[in-house]
């Protein structure tokens, strides 16, 4: 299993992301720890974690506390190791997803269908307070054709850190 785990952390001095190893972790609580030593003193804290390019999952810290976490489909927990890793805790069901009004489109643009077979679990506000709403998440994780890597460089990008991730891809 291929996966790409990006931490982007928000200090006094702005965004900072680095590449995470997950694959000695044994639990959640290890993720979340190394998530933490990438700056201890972050105001905020993000994984994103792609898997496969089909599974895409959200961790967040403020402050070094207050996991939260959200699965782009229920189905990766099943699936694979780091899938029951991240998400096997996860108890509550994120909302279904809506159409793609949220999105920006322009009139005469096509928008894609949602997928019908992702079951989205977790907290899907948990980047609400940063700009993408829960809303807009679930669109975004539900619309045909986006792999997780759009969806976190999207994200990214709104949130403000879309450069520091998308040069950790690169590297």
């Amino acid at each position: 299993m291929s996966y790409f785990a990006a931490a982007a952390v928000r200090g006094p001095k702005g965004w900072a992301a680095a590449e995470l190893d997950l694959s000695a972790a044994a639990d959640v609580e290890e993720v979340a720890d190394l998530l933490r030593d990438v700056d201890p003193d972050a105001e905020v804290s993000l994984l994103f974690v792609e898997s496969d390019d089909a599974y895409l999952v959200i961790m967040r810290l403020d402050q070094g506390e207050d996991l939260r976490i959200f699965g782009s489909d229920s189905v990766f927990a099943e699936e694979s190791r780091l899938g029951a890793l991240l998400l096997g805790e996860v108890e509550a069901p994120a909302l279904e997803i809506a159409g793609t009004d949220e999105l920006a489109v322009e009139p005469d643009e096509e928008v894609p269908a949602a997928e019908p077979d992702v079951d989205p679990v977790g907290d899907a506000d948990l980047l609400a307070d940063l700009g993408v709403s829960a809303h807009r998440l679930l669109t975004l994780c539900g619309r045909e054709g986006m792999l997780p890597a759009d969806v976190t460089a999207e994200v990214c990008q709104t949130l403000g850190c879309g450069d520091e991730v998308e040069e950790l891809r690169e590297s």
